[in-house]
């Protein structure tokens, strides 16, 4: 038993960002389940909760701004808490949904720092990637959600709510930040069609990034070792 713990919490420490990327797929899976099930929605709760504590240790383990990072963790816990408790005032979801956008965003810059930290490919920097993507898309649509509380009916579907379910923000998260345009719920208001236009932008630009960087790591890791050290030294100049 305690050599199983030893290895679960060596492979936590060495792959936080494979860990966390599969939390965030099982609760996409909850929320298909809690769509209309109180008890799911719990599970899928305490879920984000330990989500937030892999956050909180992805940002620990990377050079950002530590003390923020963790602030923003802190307080979408004590919110979301909050919420579960019963205190269900509209001021109090925006703060939670707000606090846990900031402490995706956050958690996915400590990652793209992480991954750019050197010119290695280790494969938690693999998951990392993925990591990144899915955070973007959780945190816009934690925006999306304090954009239809602050103005009803930002977004339009075939049903005409008022208020969209959180897997359909996740869907409309996903579709605008992949550029598939899938959704048939739509941003109509303009503060949704701001938050879709500004999540297209950092979608597009991601893949352009990491595209970018797997093939110059590829590139660097077919030169021959003389020619590499040659290119650490050479001057800009040169």
């Amino acid at each position: 038993m305690k050599q199983s713990l030893q290895q679960f919490w060596h492979s936590f420490t060495h792959l936080p960002s494979a860990w966390l990327l599969c939390l965030q797929l099982l609760i996409l899976i909850l929320s298909m389940l809690s769509y209309e099930n109180l008890p799911y929605r719990a599970i899928t709760w305490m879920l984000g909760v330990l989500v937030l504590l892999v956050i909180a240790k992805v940002i620990r383990q990377t050079p950002m701004f530590t003390i923020l990072g963790l602030s923003f963790v802190v307080g979408a816990i004590l919110f979301s808490s909050l919420i579960v408790l019963g205190l269900r005032y509209t001021w109090v979801y925006v703060t939670a949904n707000l606090f846990e956008a900031s402490a995706y965003f956050s958690a996915a810059y400590g990652l793209l720092r992480y991954m750019f930290h050197d010119r290695y490919l280790t494969k938690d920097e693999l998951f990392a990637a993925g990591a990144v993507f899915t955070l973007l898309a959780w945190g816009f649509a934690f925006l999306y959600s304090v954009c239809q509380l602050w103005v009803p009916y930002s977004f339009s579907d075939p049903d005409l709510q008022a208020h969209q379910p959180w897997l359909d923000l996740i869907f409309l998260s996903f579709s605008v930040q992949s550029a598939t345009g899938l959704s048939d719920v739509m941003p109509v208001s303009p503060l949704a069609r701001m938050l879709a236009i500004i999540q297209m932008f950092v979608g597009v630009m991601y893949l352009a990034l990491i595209v970018s960087r797997l093939i110059a790591l590829h590139y660097i890791s077919h030169l021959p070792k003389q020619n590499s050290a040659e290119n650490q030294h050479r001057s800009p100049d040169e």
